[in-house]
């Protein structure tokens, strides 16, 4: 992946943990996979029930990069949220907004920790927060990664096996069903 592509997924994640406090939580797991250094789509978590449920939703994120062939991926998550949605002890800076950037050779741990600083109320409604980013720690090869995106990064790059015309088409329909948030790039076809 260029600088730039990963500069603008990087930026796209700190503005949407800009955002997501003030409209009551922070964002969901999100994973990008890329084919040739081309962004396939952004794929949210679905809503999920606290435990087994969360942990197999997470893993479950590779599926439209597996079936895209991705030969990298990005997926971003909030240590604490995943923490508490998995029932994980919490490692690492907390809060803290996590980006791994892998390929099937590898990953790297980007992270960007932050502090809660409230915004002022507007007349609309109560005083919100927003994230002031404090100094990331270097990137991190090879780190540690909590179960269920070890899960999701390892399962992106394992070919999906599924008999029908259009297997890519097949898996985004199926995951929408089942509630996941995808957002395809232009002109990528089905």
């Amino acid at each position: 992946m260029d600088t730039q592509t990963w500069d603008a997924l990087a930026a796209s994640m700190k503005n949407a943990y800009t955002a997501g406090p003030g409209e009551g939580a922070v964002p969901r797991p999100v994973i990008m996979p890329l084919v040739r250094g081309e962004l396939v789509g952004l794929i949210w978590l679905r809503p999920v029930e606290t435990g087994k449920d969360a942990l197999t939703g997470i893993a479950r994120l590779s599926n439209i990069a597996a079936a895209a062939g991705a030969d990298e991926v990005v997926l971003a998550w909030e240590t604490q949220d995943v923490a508490a949605a998995c029932e994980l002890p919490v490692t690492g800076p907390v809060p803290c907004l996590n980006l791994v950037h892998a390929t099937k050779d590898g990953h790297t741990l980007h992270q960007f920790p932050y502090a809660e600083q409230s915004r002022a109320r507007s007349p609309e409604g109560p005083a919100t927060a927003e994230p002031l980013w404090l100094p990331a720690p270097a990137p991190q090869p090879g780190a540690e990664l909590v179960p269920p995106v070890r899960a999701a990064v390892d399962y992106s790059f394992v070919p999906l096996e599924l008999d029908h015309p259009s297997p890519f088409g097949l898996t985004v329909v199926l995951m929408e069903e089942d509630g996941y948030s995808v957002r395809l790039t232009e002109g990528l076809s089905l």
